[in-house]
């Protein structure tokens, strides 16, 4: 009876584990940055595994208004623009300077802002994993054109 209850505390511990691991979402390791400066009070750099950390936003069933190529319907999550912005201490601007890793920048007026997110997953796949290629972070503005979304953001100048 002795070797019984130690192997059912050995699965108990064992599904336990399981469960910790899983609940802490999979997320990939990942060596990336986002910077935010500019209008702010605190310029940060956030590094990946806080973008995973903060609360997470889910957008679905999102247009991609592609100017090249079909248009797509795709979901995303992410940390709210918002959030970040708080933790910058970003007060009143008329728009943000939006930068790639390979120096693409576009400046996204504040309107168009409207619901963004730092996207980590796209239809509930790590980006790193969906698209090696545009991620590991991407930032979507549901209210605006795919086209001027930021694949590799990594940098975020806030415009008074």
């Amino acid at each position: 009876m002795h070797k019984r209850r130690n192997w059912y505390w050995m699965v108990v511990l064992g599904l336990g584990l399981l469960f910790v691991l899983t609940a802490c979402g999979g997320a990939p390791k990942v060596e990336w940055t986002l910077e935010v400066s500019g209008a702010v009070d605190t310029p940060v750099t956030l590094d990946y595994g806080t973008l995973v950390q903060m609360p997470q936003v889910d957008l679905t069933d999102i247009l991609m208004q592609k100017s090249l190529g079909e248009d797509e319907v795709a979901s995303w999550s992410g940390p709210a623009i918002e959030e970040i912005f708080k933790e910058a201490g970003v007060g009143e601007y008329s728009s943000v300077t939006a930068t790639a890793a390979d120096g693409y920048a576009v400046e996204i007026s504040r309107d168009e802002l409207q619901g963004a997110i730092i996207a980590l997953k796209k239809d509930n796949t790590w980006i790193t994993k969906a698209e090696p290629a545009k991620g590991p972070i991407r930032l979507v503005c549901p209210e605006t054109p795919a086209n001027r979304w930021v694949f590799q953001i990594q940098k975020i100048q806030v415009n008074p």
